[in-house]
């Protein structure tokens, strides 16, 4: 490997570190602990070396973001890839949503806004199009109407979205039902979204 390659690689690998300890630190206090000192602190750089590869805290929870939406969208990539029935994908797809919810409980908070402020509004994501684009479709092909209008595709995933991100939320600020039933009422929920998507 020759010099550049080997810089390259070193400047890649730092950046990957302030990114695992940003993360290492929220997930043991809270996104509201998070600051570049705490960050320069845990992997014993000095602050200034931050700021050479992210302009502030919020270049950081920008990546984050990004990261999560990536994340996301192979989680419901490979759900949807499991059957071949569509109503049956469609399914898998909401409930792998869930479950990438409570994996990555700190990048969902981050991406959503669950108890902080989020990023999406501030810049728009091509990955976070892409989820939703992935739920777009899907949805699409489970209508039975031959090109079903956009805006009732759009009314269709906000239906899903809204639900299952309400009930997601609620139990981030651990306000839920417990597991079993908060597993009925999601697979309840989208059942029954899926029975009236035609209507």
């Amino acid at each position: 490997m020759g010099s550049k390659e080997r810089i390259a690689r070193l400047k890649e690998d730092t950046r990957s570190n302030i990114l695992d300890a940003s993360l290492e630190i929220v997930k043991e206090e809270g996104w509201q602990a998070l600051s570049m000192r705490k960050i320069a602190d845990k992997i014993e750089y000095t602050a200034p070396i931050i700021y050479e590869y992210f302009e502030n805290k919020e270049g950081i929870l920008l990546e984050l973001t990004r990261q999560g939406y990536v994340i996301l969208n192979q989680e419901v990539k490979k759900a949807m890839n499991v059957e071949t029935d569509a109503e049956k994908q469609l399914e898998d797809m909401w409930i792998a949503y869930w479950n990438f919810a409570f994996a990555h409980k700190e990048l969902y908070q981050l991406m959503y806004g669950v108890e902080m402020n989020c990023c999406y509004q501030k810049k728009a994501f091509p990955e976070a199009v892409h989820a939703n684009n992935l739920f777009y479709n899907k949805i699409r092909e489970v209508m039975t109407a031959e090109n079903p209008e956009e805006e009732l595709v759009c009314r269709k995933f906000y239906t899903f979205w809204s639900i299952i991100h309400g009930l997601i939320s609620i139990n981030l600020v651990n306000k839920g039902r417990g597991q079993e039933m908060n597993e009925q009422i999601l697979h309840d929920a989208i059942k029954g979204i899926i029975k009236y998507i035609n209507d």
